[in-house]
């Protein structure tokens, strides 16, 4: 007997050919469900977040010392110490604390800490041409020019967290961090930040 042209083998090869056929499709489509869930779930993009939150993400300063902004080491981005920058063509600059030493109260050093975020904002889009790229922000490290007394370093520091997880989520934005006061800090600025990056 001929293998071939055995009926029963030629019905078996069609019934198994249709059992995968659906199983493929039944994948595919569970497939296609899952990627429209997880898009819906991570709603907007940081690039959209940007744009509905009308930030304005200040122009890059190339370094003036022996250092770059930013390096990418294999999916990690580490961004150098970065400072809140100027305001209306002024440096921002203080210490946390009481008068007559400190000069700057907790909601003050916040938004110097925020001037920082959106600083460092632009390094990333910069180095990774779209702020899309970063998959989530892995570790913080906050320096707060303080008074010996001072010890709301971490309030000061969610300045910049709480723009993070305004612009990546409240999942992605959120890393591990220290933060920790300093006697000093270049030019006298109130606060200091650099961070790690987990990018795509």
């Amino acid at each position: 007997m001929k293998l071939a042209s055995c009926p029963y083998l030629k019905c078996s090869a069609v019934l198994a050919a249709g059992i995968l056929a659906g199983m493929g499709l039944q994948s595919w489509f569970a497939g296609s469900g899952q990627a429209h869930a997880v898009q819906e779930k991570n709603g907007p993009s940081p690039e959209e977040q940007v744009r509905k939150l009308k930030l304005k993400l200040p122009p890059v300063n190339e370094p003036a010392n022996t250092f770059v902004n930013a390096v990418q080491v294999g999916n990690l981005l580490f961004v150098s110490g970065t400072g809140p920058g100027k305001v209306d063509g002024k440096a921002v600059v203080g210490r946390l604390g009481d008068f007559p030493l400190g000069t700057l109260k907790v909601k003050d050093g916040q938004a110097a800490a925020r001037l920082v975020g959106l600083q460092m904002l632009s390094v990333v889009k910069q180095k990774l041409g779209s702020l899309d790229k970063v998959k989530r922000l892995v570790k913080t490290l906050g320096m707060v020019h303080a008074t010996q007394d001072f010890g709301e370093h971490p309030k000061v520091i969610n300045g910049f967290s709480d723009l993070m997880v305004e612009v990546f989520g409240p999942e992605a934005g959120k890393g591990t961090r220290s933060s920790v006061g300093m006697s000093s800090l270049p030019g006298g600025i109130p606060v200091e930040i650099e961070a790690i990056f987990e990018v795509r």
